[in-house]
């Protein structure tokens, strides 16, 4: 809201001050920038946490520290660490017992660089920086050419969406595995391209939200990117779209079941419990029949909506470029590995284990708790 990027930017090549970003910063500074090392904290990147590792002093502009941002309080491992906080609001300005900056962003930003005209990081640390960095783009390379098959991997449709939509498209996303997807491997080159609700993980915003973020700017192309448990939340919105006129392109993408909830639940040693949209077998009493018949873009299609198919990547971006050429609302339908695979996971997140269990998957999963909750920091 303040307007900082600019600022932002000059004082980070300036000071060559790395900038890590968090959901509602990405953008801030574009993804190739020299200085942009991308997502930090639970799902960030590999730059962004090794070099939050070793910080010893960490400038928060606007950030609110939350659990995903510090991974659990376990990101920022440098024991001297010091933080200065330039926040808005008093409550976030001291957390972590930092030096509080109480001040507009954007000037207060420009008042720090003021302050700094004689200093830089070290020519060593730029290095390090840019080291860290080609590190991760190979990393995030790798995700968007797994050749995965039969079914594409998420993350392959995700490189498939970076290369075909322009610098102002906007992504909306909310909910699942892919905000943490897309905190990593999303390349957002303008400060309003990337729109995703991930404070709550809010199931059933991503149609809504296309509603919305059309109506504020019609003149650039919106991509609602939602998977299909939180589609199965709320997807009525497209007759709203389609009511209204206005074009958003629904990008699909269908891997029968809650792969998030699932994946996690398998690191937490619960075997992805209830997690698969399959029929319950008689025999077994779970949930682990035939995939259920259930064709959502049949659904898509019924509420008014254009629907294109896509079975491979190179069929995606094909689709995509015809929903782009489109005046109406399309939705792209593509079928993915509900298995993955996904990017590598650079931080932890604190989902407490039973502490007494008969699997051997789950005690396993809380030795490895217990080994994580050591390394947590309350800086006080």
């Amino acid at each position: 809201y303040s307007g900082a990027e600019t600022a932002l930017r000059a004082f980070a090549e300036a000071t060559g001050i790395p900038v890590a970003d968090t959901h509602a910063g990405k953008g801030a500074v574009p993804w190739d920038h020299p200085c942009s090392v991308g997502g930090i904290g639970s799902t960030g990147s590999y730059a962004a946490n090794e070099l939050a590792r070793e910080a010893d002093v960490v400038l928060g502009v606007g950030t609110r520290y939350s659990d995903f941002t510090t991974a659990s309080h376990t990101v920022f491992a440098n024991p001297d660490v010091a933080f200065v906080n330039l926040n808005v609001a008093r409550l976030d300005a001291v957390k972590h017992s930092a030096e509080p900056v109480v001040a507009d962003a954007r000037l207060g930003v420009e008042a720090l660089a003021g302050a700094l005209t004689d200093w830089e990081v070290s020519a060593d640390y730029r290095a390090l920086t840019r080291q860290l960095i080609a590190r991760t783009r190979g990393i995030e390379e790798a995700c968007f050419h797994v050749g995965h098959g039969p079914l594409p991997a998420q993350t392959e449709i995700l490189g498939a969406l970076n290369d075909v939509l322009d610098d102002r498209a906007v992504v909306i996303n909310a909910a699942g595995s892919l905000p943490g997807d897309l905190q990593q491997l999303w390349r957002a080159r303008d400060p309003k391209a990337y729109h995703v609700e991930y404070a709550y993980s809010c199931m059933g915003y991503e149609v809504a939200a296309g509603v919305g973020v059309k109506m504020a700017d019609p003149t650039r192309e919106v991509v609602v990117l939602v998977g299909d448990g939180s589609y199965l939340m709320m997807a009525q919105e497209i007759v709203t779209m389609i009511s209204e006129g206005l074009k958003v392109v629904v990008v699909l993408v269908q891997n029968h079941g809650f792969a998030s909830i699932g994946a996690l639940s398998e690191s937490l040693g619960s075997q992805r419990f209830g997690t698969k949209y399959r029929y319950r077998d008689g025999d077994s009493g779970l949930l682990d029949g035939e995939v259920l018949p259930v064709d959502l873009a049949a659904n898509a299609s019924s509420l008014g909506a254009d629907v294109l198919h896509a079975a491979s990547v190179d069929e995606f971006r094909s689709a995509m470029e015809k929903a782009k050429a489109a005046t109406r609302t399309t939705v792209v339908h593509v079928e993915t590995d509900l298995y993955g695979p996904n990017p590598p996971g650079h931080g932890w997140w604190d989902v407490p284990v039973s502490e007494v269990a008969a699997l051997d998957t789950t005690r396993s999963a809380y030795a490895t708790y217990v080994a994580h909750k050591q390394t947590q920091r309350h800086y006080l």
